[in-house]
């Protein structure tokens, strides 16, 4: 029963529900916010955060249940509605036009009358000087100074995400919700995105968090809620929460050791006939002198670094997708220079990209298209798709990564990002790579989806693959490497081996430190 004594919230979801098709995707899920509350709402990929955020921001209609806003119910059928009551959602993916400025982009698609002085009629040209005044003063309120006409191609992942709350300011919003907000983003520009949090708190704007980073939800957060399968799980206050009683609520079980399997360290040199992959002096463009390293048959070789420190650019070029100026690969002893991304695919060098949508899938397609398109050849009957094949071999890498789908003919867009993150591994093991790259595996998935690639990629190395990770969580570098080289401005930093790894000489490489090892050498 509802206490008549209590504050009425600033919002109040009570028992919404939503079906795709028959699927239930949300069944009776109640969320409460208050002014000045940040609320992380936590849960694993597929648990029905997104779809109960889209509901509340208009893109999708709920089935049953009902929105109230500051105690009076509210229907709200599309976008406009929601904007109209200052509810503003700045997605994972940032929605901003690049090829315009910063001013511009604020004030998008908001240009006509509506009350503002800053817009422009039907046929008249927006004020300009009025519109870079108002974009200067929401960006002052933001803490990102910049002028308004700077172009927003120019501007870092975390300058684009303040861009983002300041639109959200410009609109009014009471409400903002935050999907995945430091996915993207350094250390130092995350530490400014919180700053802005707290103020926004105290201006009395409600903050809905979204994040599978457990450490800043725990730092940030003034409630968690939980959705498991599309329901309520309950409620934890900050005082009250925990790393691991976070993970029991959505997982339904408990992952102990911190989800990572157990690795014994490789060798910290081999013979050449156990190398897998030798880089000698492989210079990309925008770096200052060639990179070289070498990984070991059955090796998990981690590359740690900053954003913009050259790990991605390296690995596109072992792979193929970007030309490298200059410098010499051996894989397996044998001469490898490949010009595209087929010619490393035939050697069996594959790459699981960062951006998993934009450059790892094909979205329109189906789970079956996607896992067998690299290797579309091997499925083919006499210059004819044999389709019974494609889904034989699509439904054996879904058993075998435990993808949650209707069945291998869903279209992977419908997945969430942990599911579809396992497809793009999926189409690269049902080949059997020899040196498989893989740039940010478990970025923006949830801690169960962590561990079951944690594993996979730890059998794989087991039988003898050779694994590059590039990752930003720390933790993920120091639980799974054998060898982790750090780079920093496009150059190797320096190399740890498994039993050097820790959090603070991580760091010192990652910022162009050196560090001293026990026995006078440097790193």
């Amino acid at each position: 029963m509802t206490d008549p004594t209590a504050p009425v919230p600033l919002l109040a979801m009570r028992e919404i529900s939503k079906r795709f098709l028959g699927v239930v995707a949300l069944e009776k899920v109640s969320l409460r916010l208050a002014a000045g509350e940040v609320l992380a709402l936590m849960g694993e990929n597929g648990a029905g955060k997104s779809t109960l955020m889209k509901v509340l921001s208009g893109v999708h209609t709920p089935d049953a249940g009902q929105i109230e806003i500051d105690g009076r119910a509210r229907e709200i059928t599309g976008v406009p509605d929601a904007k109209r009551l200052g509810i503003a959602l700045i997605h994972q993916e940032l929605l901003l036009a690049p090829n315009l400025d910063i001013a511009a982009n604020l004030f998008l698609g908001s240009e006509l009358p509506q009350g503002g002085a800053a817009r422009g009629g039907w046929l008249r040209p927006v004020p300009r000087a009025r519109l870079n005044e108002l974009a200067a003063a929401l960006l002052e309120r933001v803490g990102l100074r910049l002028p308004p006409s700077t172009p927003v191609s120019q501007l870092t992942a975390g300058q684009m995400q303040l861009c983002e709350i300041a639109k959200a300011l410009g609109q009014n919003a009471r409400i903002l919700v935050m999907d995945e907000p430091t996915s993207s983003l350094t250390a130092g520009e995350s530490e400014q995105l919180f700053r802005i949090i707290r103020q926004l708190k105290r201006e009395g704007i409600g903050i809905i968090y979204i994040s599978h980073r457990l450490d800043e939800v725990l730092e940030l957060a003034d409630r968690i809620s939980v959705l498991r399968d599309g329901r309520y799980i309950g409620d934890l206050l900050r005082a009250e929460a925990s790393h691991d009683e976070i993970v029991r609520m959505m997982v339904g079980r408990q992952l102990s050791g911190q989800y990572f399997p157990v690795r014994t360290a490789a060798p910290a040199s081999a013979a050449p006939a156990e190398l897998a992959l030798e880089v000698r002096d492989l210079w990309v463009e925008g770096a200052p002198a060639g990179v070289s390293f070498q990984i070991c048959r059955g090796e998990i070789l981690g590359f740690a670094g900053l954003v913009g420190s050259g790990r991605t650019e390296l690995m596109q070029a072992i792979f193929g997708a970007t030309p490298a100026l200059a410098g010499t690969l051996r894989l397996a002893g044998q001469a490898f220079r490949p010009e595209s991304p087929r010619a490393a695919i035939d050697r069996g060098v594959y790459l699981a990209p960062e951006d998993r949508k934009r450059h790892g899938l094909v979205l329109p397609m189906s789970i079956a298209q996607n896992v067998t398109l690299p290797d579309i050849g091997r499925q083919t009957r006499l210059g004819w798709l044999d389709k019974k094949k494609e889904q034989r071999v699509a439904a054996r890498e879904m058993a075998r990564l435990n993808v949650k789908a209707k069945s291998q003919l869903q279209r992977t867009a419908t997945l969430s990002g942990g599911n579809q993150q396992k497809v793009v591994l999926g189409k690269w093991l049902a080949m059997s790579p020899r040196v498989l790259i893989l740039d940010e595996p478990t970025r923006g998935i949830d801690v169960g989806a962590k561990a079951e690639i944690y594993r996979h990629m730890a059998a794989l190395a087991d039988q003898g693959v050779s694994i590059i990770m590039v990752s930003s969580d720390m933790e993920e570098v120091m639980g799974m490497s054998d060898r982790v080289i750090v780079m920093h401005e496009r150059r190797i930093q320096g190399v740890l081996l498994r039993s050097e790894l820790d959090q603070q000489r991580l760091v010192r490489l990652m910022t162009g430190q050196s560090i001293t090892r026990e026995n006078g050498a440097a790193a």
